[in-house]
């Protein structure tokens, strides 16, 4: 139904995000969908001894960076599709440190947690195909700051994006290759 926009203006997020938005590459939904098959190809080379590696004491393990990036791209979605139905609600922040310690993401197979994020990545971009030219311009409020629909978008690909490096980098080191770069 949409074309997806381009990138948003810094007053349609919080500063926070500018670091997120600014590591997307256009067009947005090759994106989208380029990240979705760079974390599966990423995590298929996860030995499975690895899957509860944590980097340094008290950060999360595999599998639960990749619960994260999962309750993350629902997070920023919802907040998308309730700014995009006209939504006035102001949405709190949510503590992603709590989310993680109670996820269950650690009592999880990485391929488990691989398959979800496919269909949360999917359901992700269906949902922003639905939108029309307008929609992507409305506004919302979360976390105390105001929102486009537009901003949401890219957020969830920069942010997917950010964590899948992060993973990649110093959980997984160079014997595995950052797929999609």
């Amino acid at each position: 139904m949409s074309h997806f926009p381009g990138r948003p203006a810094p007053d349609e997020y919080a500063d926070f995000y500018g670091t997120y938005i600014a590591a997307v590459k256009e067009p947005l939904l090759d994106t989208l969908e380029a990240e979705a098959d760079a974390w599966r190809a990423l995590l298929a080379d996860v030995p499975p001894d690895r899957e509860g590696h944590r980097y340094a004491p008290g950060k999360w393990s595999v599998r639960e960076v990749v619960g994260h990036v999962i309750d993350a791209e629902r997070m920023f979605a919802t907040r998308a599709m309730a700014f995009a139905r006209g939504d006035r609600s102001h949405f709190p922040s949510f503590d992603e440190n709590a989310y993680a310690d109670n996820s269950g993401a650690d009592r999880r197979s990485l391929a488990d947690l691989t398959d979800e994020l496919a269909a949360v990545r999917r359901a992700t971009v269906l949902l922003l195909r639905s939108f029309d030219e307008q929609t992507w311009s409305r506004r919302g409020v979360a976390s105390g700051y105001e929102f486009t629909v537009r901003s949401l978008a890219w957020i969830i690909a920069g942010h997917s994006r950010h964590h899948r490096r992060v993973l990649a980098e110093r959980y997984l080191g160079d014997s595995i290759p950052v797929p999609g770069e």
